[in-house]
C-alpha cells in the first residue's frame, strides 16, 4: 500500500512565501545602499515619482483649504507684492524676469508670472486663494518649497495668495513697480 502524504505542504508554502519576502527587502535595501539612486537633481526622477508626492498634496489640501479672511483690494495687492519681492522672488522671478537657478532645481521652481505652454494660465492663477495659501504657510516636501507659516503673518500669506491669483489681470502701476524693485 502507498502511503498518502501528511500534508506538509502548506508549511512549504508558507515558509517560500516569507523566503520570498525577506528577499524583496535584502534586494530592497542592497539596492539603496550600493545602487545608483537618482539623488541628484540633474538625475532622471523615478518611475512615478511625481505622482507619489502629487496625489497625496492635493487631496490633503483640498481637505484642509481655507476661504480668504478678507477680499482684494490695492492695499492687499501691495502688501502681496513686498511679501512677494522679499520672500519669493529669488526662486520664482518677478513680471518679465526670470530666475537662472530656477530651473536647475528639481522639481523646476515655476515662474509664477508667465502663461503656461498649454492654455491662458499664469503662474498659480487658475488656483483658489487657500490653495496658494496652504502650499505658501505648509511648504512642499520633496520639491524645495519652504514653509513660512512660522516666517509669514496670516494676512501676509493671504496677500500674496491673493495676488498671485490675481497675476493673469492687469495689476496697478504702484504694485507692479513694488515687484520690479523700483
Amino acid at each position: 500500500m502507498a502511503k498518502k502524504s501528511g500534508g506538509g505542504g502548506g508549511g512549504k508554502l508558507i515558509l517560500g512565501f516569507l523566503l520570498g519576502i525577506v528577499a524583496v527587502v535584502a534586494g530592497g535595501f542592497l539596492y539603496l545602499r550600493f545602487g545608483p539612486l537618482p539623488v541628484a537633481v540633474v538625475d532622471k526622477p523615478f518611475p512615478f515619482e511625481k505622482e507619489l508626492v502629487r496625489l497625496p498634496l492635493h487631496a490633503r489640501i483640498d481637505a484642509e483649504k481655507k476661504d480668504a479672511p478678507f477680499g482684494t483690494s490695492e492695499d492687499v495687492f501691495e502688501g502681496g507684492a513686498k511679501v512677494y519681492r522679499a520672500q519669493c522672488a529669488s526662486c520664482h522671478g518677478t513680471p518679465g524676469h526670470d530666475v537662472a537657478f530656477a530651473k536647475q532645481m528639481y522639481p523646476q521652481a515655476p515662474q509664477l508670472w508667465k502663461k503656461h505652454a498649454h492654455g491662458n494660465v499664469v503662474g498659480v492663477s487658475d488656483d483658489e486663494p487657500g490653495e496658494t495659501y496652504w502650499r505658501v504657510a505648509n511648504g512642499i516636501r520633496l520639491t524645495g518649497m519652504p514653509a513660512f507659516r512660522h516666517v509669514l503673518s496670516d494676512t501676509e500669506m493671504w496677500q500674496v495668495s491673493l495676488l498671485l491669483k490675481n497675476a493673469d489681470k492687469e495689476l496697478p502701476d504702484p504694485v507692479m513697480k513694488i515687484l520690479q524693485g523700483q
